[in-house]
């Protein structure tokens, strides 16, 4: 009985949540994509964490800190995102130019959840989403490309704290750059290859930290950009 209550008084006192299982709830009424954390679903979809260090030294929690919400219909995939950084930095103007040395979201989705390497092909996208709100992967070709239609986004700052909204549109590995796609319609116990980090740069040459909200075995674990068998599985509930 007492290690029962304490294992819930662990858990209730966990400001980031506990990732509980890997199933991610439906929702009747689609997020406002704003920034905001006011539409209903985002009160009862569970925190997760983004707390697993891919890249850079140590850091403090003043420096970086991060959690993420999930929820889903058969239009998209949809993300919250709360990330406490201390400097907001965008470096170059030109978005498709060493674009994970600024500060920005990325976005690991494989669509089936086959895994397998991803590097220059689409069975899976690492979608890097920058402050202005574009998005950017590479290409079959080895070149990056905006995929601004794949995933609407939208920010709000208030103090050291930014606030992500995101709607993600998946598409299978048919997909081709410059061919009209139609996106996947999302179904009940679809399984989906998923990861979130964030790339942080207070204002040094290269990125400073790369955090993951998955944790990668071995010395590389800058390794979702190529691998997607490093994504977590998740189910839509």
């Amino acid at each position: 009985m007492l290690f029962t209550f304490l294992v819930i008084f662990i858990i209730a006192c966990n400001p980031g949540g506990p990732d509980l299982d890997n199933t991610i709830p439906f929702t009747t009424h689609a997020p406002i994509i704003d920034g905001a954390m006011d539409d209903q679903i985002w009160d009862t979809s569970p925190w997760r964490k983004l707390d697993q260090r891919w890249l850079g030294n140590l850091y403090s929690s003043d420096d970086f800190s991060g959690r993420y919400k999930l929820t889903w219909n058969e239009e998209a995939l949809y993300l919250l995102a709360e990330i406490t950084d201390d400097v907001l930095y965008d470096k170059l103007e030109d978005p498709l130019q060493l674009w994970w040395d600024d500060d920005c979201l990325e976005i690991f989705i494989d669509e089936d959840a086959s895994g397998g390497d991803h590097q220059y092909n689409h069975s899976a996208f690492a979608y890097h989403v920058a402050l202005n709100g574009h998005v950017i992967d590479l290409g079959p070709d080895s070149l990056p490309h905006f995929y601004n239609d794949h995933v609407m986004s939208a920010t709000r700052t208030m103090d050291k704290t930014t606030t992500w909204e995101c709607k993600v549109l998946l598409f299978d590995d048919t997909f081709k750059d410059g061919v009209p796609a139609e996106a996947s319609t999302l179904v009940k116990g679809k399984e989906i290859g998923f990861a979130l980090a964030y790339c942080d740069n207070d204002g040094s040459p290269e990125r400073e930290n790369f955090i993951g909200s998955t944790e990668v075995e071995g010395e590389d674990k800058n390794r979702g950009w190529i691998d997607a068998g490093i994504f977590d599985t998740m189910i839509l509930e």
